[in-house]
């Protein structure tokens, strides 16, 4: 470490490398270089940066002995790059879907854990303060038992029918899109904080545009370029889940809503409260009640604990999802120190919403009910 300070790396060089960038900055680390996708975008971005090195491969970013590699790259590269990094004794911090596949995903788990290293995945809506607050009032036994669990989780950078990106290459990004891109968030987030576990699906999706340009845009900007190739991932999903205990959950995912630009949402229903939030409105939560209902804000001098402990601003000054992203990173390196918080999402998780993801697109392909591994 270079005075004490964790020394990092960030492979990726899009809008997410940027936010791992910037979180592990603020969280104290110092970022010695970036890996791109080719030795140019490496110099280009070291430069914009200000970092030391501008890295030609994985060979030398080993080399160089971080203590943490960020993978912000396509999910193609995660499993290899994941694997060779955790051989060499560096934490891992792997954006999701961890490996293309559920196998590859499991595997990466298996190796973290055999390696002893702190490997993590930034399913960061785990870090908004009100989010916590709900599931501490849920631990609590504020909800009684969860009868219902819904949601969704709409966005519509997709919706135009000349957007490509490196996403809907089932070779760059697997073979589902809309669902482990932002699906997978929702799962995860709504298991955590309801305490139930998925263990059947039955789903549906659908593809709005057959064909959208080859060659990539920016995340999130529109627009594309080249030839039109044949779209075989999903705009859209809709999913209907059975938990453990037998409480039904359904969720709705789409990148070609309009207007919705990030729009997860969740309710869980329980037989003394029902509780929502929504991550576009990140400060406040609904509790629902048969004779009166609240609406409850984030406010570190009467929030759960938590909740508190997230609150990086005082009430009434908006926190939202890059304050997540510092949080998680931040609890990240707590873990590499040694102190392990509630709540990081680690490679078993990642691993978890993979088997989720596999589950909903074989239903969706067999029109069948399928178990959750």
């Amino acid at each position: 470490m270079t005075a004490g300070k964790l020394r990092v790396v960030i492979a990726g060089t899009g809008m997410i490398a940027e936010l791992h960038r910037r979180a592990a900055v603020l969280s104290g680390a110092v970022v010695i270089g970036v890996l791109g996708s080719r030795p140019e975008r490496s110099h280009e971005v070291a430069e914009r940066w200000g970092v030391e090195h501008a890295f030609g491969d994985l060979v030398e970013v080993i080399a160089a002995r971080p203590d943490v590699v960020h993978i912000c790259t396509p999910n193609s590269f995660h499993f290899a790059y994941a694997l060779e990094l955790l051989d060499a004794g560096i934490h891992v911090v792997c954006e999701k879907p961890l490996g293309l596949t559920a196998a590859e995903s499991m595997e990466m788990d298996a190796k973290a854990a055999a390696c002893g290293l702190v490997a993590t995945v930034p399913f960061v809506y785990r870090f908004h303060p009100m989010v916590r607050e709900i599931r501490e009032r849920r631990l609590a036994g504020e909800l009684g038992e969860i009868a219902l669990i819904h949601g969704s989780y709409l966005q519509d950078w997709m919706l135009a029918p000349n957007v490509g990106s490196w996403r809907v290459d089932p070779i760059a990004g697997g073979a589902s899109r809309a669902f482990a891109d932002i699906g997978s968030h929702w799962c995860d987030l709504v298991e955590w904080v309801s305490g139930e576990r998925f263990s059947a699906v039955s789903s549906a999706v659908s593809i709005l545009y057959p064909e959208r340009p080859s060659e990539s845009a920016t995340a999130f900007t529109g627009g594309g370029s080249g030839e039109l190739g044949v779209v075989t991932t999903e705009d859209i999903a809709l999913a209907q889940f059975r938990t453990e205990s037998g409480v039904l959950a359904s969720v709705t995912v789409s990148q070609v809503s309009a207007g919705r630009k990030n729009r997860l949402w969740f309710e869980l229903d329980g037989t003394r409260q029902s509780a929502v939030f929504d991550q576009e409105n990140p400060e406040s939560a609904w509790m629902g009640a048969q004779i009166q209902s609240s609406t409850i804000v984030r406010d570190p001098s009467v929030n759960r604990p938590e909740a508190r402990r997230l609150s990086s601003l005082p009430a009434g000054h908006p926190q939202g999802y890059a304050h997540c992203f510092e949080a998680f990173v931040d609890d990240t390196y707590a873990a590499v120190r040694g102190d392990v918080r509630d709540g990081l999402p680690t490679f078993a998780d990642g691993a978890r919403a993979a088997r989720i993801v596999e589950a909903v697109l074989g239903s969706a392909r067999d029109a069948a009910w399928k178990v959750i591994a």
